[in-house]
């Protein structure tokens, strides 16, 4: 997965939010041309593009990307893999860890695609309940498994330092699809490999 670098922005669309940018710190009661705000647009424009990178990219194109044929017919699970989002509603941070498996139906992927699905989908604007069902949707729809398992658990910093002002605050959220909806025996076993 290609990550933004300082030279791949395009130049028109920093410019354009970094135009932005500039008032709305007018509009906040800052001197966009103080020292050490002259070159703050720039750098949140570019930061925005970074956080949202996941538009350009295509989950499903991921794991098409290393897929191999294996007899393999058990759970694999990829657990912990870190996310950071934006949620949609405040634009503020939620930042957690997805717990990722499925069950092979004749093929699998690289191991790194399963993150680089979780990075894909992080990297827009979010909820975390859509956030979970578009990981599964897209392992499931791609890889065609016999079953696909996705919890997310995150902070929310739009709960923690605004609003509710609950900083202990934990969201969990699962996504089920196949053997895992079918069979409370194969989900229990993914519930029990992803506990602390």
């Amino acid at each position: 997965m290609a990550y933004c670098r300082e030279d791949s922005y395009d130049a028109e669309v920093t410019a354009k939010i970094a135009e932005h940018v500039k008032e709305i710190l007018g509009l906040l009661g800052e001197d966009p041309s103080r020292e050490g705000l002259l070159k703050t647009p720039e750098r949140v424009a570019k930061s925005l593009q970074f956080l949202t990178q996941g538009y350009s990219q295509s989950g499903e194109m991921i794991i098409r990307s290393a897929l191999f044929d294996e007899k393999y017919r058990q759970m694999v699970l990829v657990r912990d893999i870190e996310l950071y989002s934006l949620c949609e509603h405040h634009m503020l941070p939620f930042i957690g860890k997805a717990h990722v498996a499925y069950i092979p139906n004749g093929k699998i992927t690289g191991l790194s695609k399963i993150a680089r699905v979780v990075e894909t989908f992080s990297r827009r604007l979010q909820v975390q309940e859509r956030l979970t069902v578009q990981i599964r949707d897209c392992i499931q729809e791609s890889l065609q498994p016999l079953g696909v398992a996705v919890v997310i658990e995150a902070n929310h910093t739009c709960m923690q330092i605004r609003g509710v002002q609950k900083s202990n605050a934990i969201t969990t959220t699962s996504a089920f699809s196949g053997a895992f909806l079918s069979s409370a025996r194969t989900r229990n076993e993914f519930l029990n490999l992803i506990r602390p």
